[in-house]
């Protein structure tokens, strides 16, 4: 296959991307311009242990490793985080239990709230107060400090979050509580707000560094067990889609919160573009979960997420995730219906069919659908028991009075309809026409049902990529190294001065080259980009827009007009030119490019897949049972045409190729599907 051939501009470099998933763990290994894959059982216990398992698997003594990491959303939404304090300007204790006024569910009365990470008793309110411009209107004292430290030690508190009022426009009083707290007998995990979200709106900001502090005692252990076997080098990827250092990871973890999931959509997009196909859909599914993401020509970003209930204002990659992958239990509730997810039955035990477990769940329907082969499961290295399957799914579908394989496409359709939901609201809901789009899926478990999820959105191609399994590894491999920062300024009208927004952004600029080339990094290589987050007068919220190049102030002005009503349109479907505009953020990226893949296009050769062709199969679709040929994924080649019904299989991943849909192997290496 040509992914077997990349080939890499400059010197040769090993790069070893780690992709830990809620069943698998993925590993890409790109080095002598070869791409080489792995794919084990994670650990759920323990994430390290596979991974070091599955590095030892592949050989691979010395390297370049970067890490997409679940263990921060883990601790997070499994509620496993440190007993984390937080300290903040005196009558605000009660922050992150008042958020917001807007509500999750409008027409739900009996909704339960995350509840918050401090809880009360562990919330102390300290007297100082800095106003609007940064003034010190009330001194901070070292005795309230002192009586604070005491409070802290009764407490017990592994984690400490500080998050004074004003904090992103003078940093003073916070950093007098960082030193003391620096000084306790037994510090504490420390996380200020200055120093993870300097902007303005304290429930956001104050919710951020309080996560940031809950899982940063689990991460920071967690990266000092990996960095002894895998060296001081280890990166990790962050949510917006580049690498940090682990040391930045072990401080401020919650720009790890969306680690793995980011990984794909870069890996997908990287793909594509070279491919040929800007505009994509990605559909990620794994065991737990699906990670669905839209880039039109560029990856969508946000700092507006919400995970597990609790807001979090670093920048991350715009991705809508969902209950619904392999490992996602099927059961019929109390009212009788077939439902699916979210609960997973993840690594341990895992779906029924991996012969541990006694859930249901999509895989074992898949199974039972004939669409995964029992015997070729992990390239044959794992046998998967449909024996097992049949039984359980018997029962299930005796509950619904079905018969047994419409209750696995039930599971199917359920599933799918999951996923066509997810994928709505990041498409249709904002804008957007997916049938505009092409969808990538990847994942274990995307191309199987990459088809029905086209033809119900009306997307007129798909494009698996060559692995599209341990895609998200391969993303994590090729990300560049990427420092976010912000400021909040609060300018308008006359305020609006090219030379106030230069001044900003130099000196975050400078505080970005310093910080990098501290790293070891190449100052000539760093890469600076400017946002700004913009919004109406008035308004509750912001949209991000580039910082447009120009020389006068009247350019200035209406190039940032411009730009925000375009994507107020965009967004909201309406704008108006004569309402005037507030630059409320600074946004800086400073990026340091790493060297891609580049594979070489193929010459299209013979239409016929007819090499590639192993066997066929009994297969359950809709329009009943058809014998469907298999294909290795691996023996096809540039020009090779496939029809559906077929299967075409490989080590990390299952592509069915539904009735009416064909497929084309690109010079890339990659299967291009369309409808007949």
């Amino acid at each position: 296959m040509p992914n077997n051939s990349i080939s890499e501009p400059s010197a040769t470099r090993r790069v070893v991307g780690i992709d830990v998933g809620g069943t698998f763990t993925d590993i890409a290994v790109l080095e002598d311009g070869k791409l080489t894959v792995h794919k084990l059982p994670s650990t759920p216990a323990d994430p390290s242990l596979g991974i070091l398992q599955g590095v030892k698997e592949t050989g691979v003594t010395s390297a370049e490793f970067v890490h997409g990491s679940t263990v921060a959303t883990n601790a997070l939404l499994e509620g496993k985080g440190a007993r984390t304090a937080l300290v903040t300007t005196m009558g605000f204790e009660d922050v992150l239990e008042i958020g917001r006024q807007a509500r999750a569910e409008l027409y739900n009365f009996e909704m339960d709230r995350a509840p918050a990470l401090a809880p009360w008793e562990l919330r102390f309110g300290l007297p100082e107060r800095i106003d609007h411009t940064g003034t010190i209107i009330e001194d901070l004292t070292q005795e309230s400090i002192q009586t604070l430290i005491g409070l802290l030690e009764e407490s017990k508190a592994e984690a400490v979050a500080v998050s004074f009022l004003f904090s992103f426009l003078n940093t003073v009083h916070e950093e007098m509580v960082l030193d003391a707290l620096r000084n306790m007998k037994n510090p504490p995990y420390i996380s200020v707000s200055s120093q993870v979200l300097p902007e303005f709106r304290e429930f956001e900001r104050a919710s951020t560094v309080v996560v940031n502090a809950y899982v940063g005692h689990v991460m920071s252990r967690y990266l000092g067990e990996l960095e002894g076997p895998l060296g001081n080098g280890l990166r990790i990827m962050q949510s917006s889609g580049g690498s940090i250092t682990a040391r930045l990871a072990s401080e401020q973890p919650v720009r790890t919160i969306l680690s793995g999931p980011a990984g794909g959509v870069v890996g997908a997009f990287h793909t594509a573009m070279q491919a040929g196909y800007p505009d994509i859909i990605t559909v990620d599914m794994g065991g737990t979960s699906t990670d669905v993401s839209l880039c039109p020509g560029e990856i969508k970003e946000t700092t507006s997420a919400n995970v597990g209930g609790y807001p979090i204002g670093v920048p991350m990659i715009d991705i809508h995730t969902v209950g619904a992958g392999g490992g996602s239990i099927a059961r019929v509730d109390t009212g009788g219906a077939l439902v699916v997810g979210p609960e997973s039955a993840g690594a341990d035990p895992g779906p029924a069919c991996y012969g541990k477990g006694d859930q249901l769940t999509v895989t074992d329907a898949n199974l039972l659908l004939g669409r995964l082969l029992p015997d070729r499961f992990l390239g044959g290295r794992m046998t998967l028991n449909r024996d097992r399957v049949v039984g359980l799914m018997q029962s299930l579908a005796s509950q619904i009075n079905s018969g047994v394989n419409q209750t696995a496409l039930g599971i199917n359709r359920v599933v799918n309809a999951n996923m066509e939901r997810a994928i709505r609201s990041i498409s249709l809901e904002r804008g957007y026409d997916p049938r505009l789009f092409t969808l990538v899926p990847f994942g274990g478990a995307g191309a199987m049902h990459a088809c029905d999820l086209a033809q119900e959105l009306g997307i007129p191609r798909i494009l698996v990529p060559s692995n599209p399994g341990i895609l998200s590894a391969l993303g994590v491999a090729i990300a560049d190294i990427v420092k976010d920062y912000s400021r909040t300024v609060m300018l308008r009208g006359a305020d609006l001065d090219r030379v106030r927004l230069d001044e900003e952004f130099n000196g975050m600029e400078g505080q970005a080259r310093v910080e990098m080339a501290g790293e070891g990094l190449a100052s000539d290589k760093m890469v600076a980009r400017r946002f700004l987050d913009v919004r109406y007068v008035g308004q509750s919220f912001e949209l991000t827009v580039n910082y447009p190049s120009g020389r006068s102030k009247a350019d200035l002005t209406k190039l940032i007009g411009d730009s925000f009503y375009k994507a107020h349109l965009r967004r909201f479907g309406y704008a108006d030119k004569n309402e005037p505009v507030q630059i409320v953020n600074l946004r800086l990226k400073m990026d340091v490019a790493m060297e891609k893949p580049v594979i070489e296009p193929q010459t299209p050769g013979n239409a016929s897949p007819a090499p590639a062709l192993i066997g066929e199969a009994e297969v359950v679709f809709q329009q009943g049972t058809l014998m469907s040929p298999i294909y290795q994924r691996e023996q096809l080649t540039c020009g090779n045409r496939i029809s559906g019904p077929a299967l075409v299989i490989q080590m990390d991943a299952t592509t069915v190729v539904t009735p009416g849909w064909c497929g084309m192997v690109d010079p890339f290496g990659n299967l291009l599907l369309q409808q007949e």
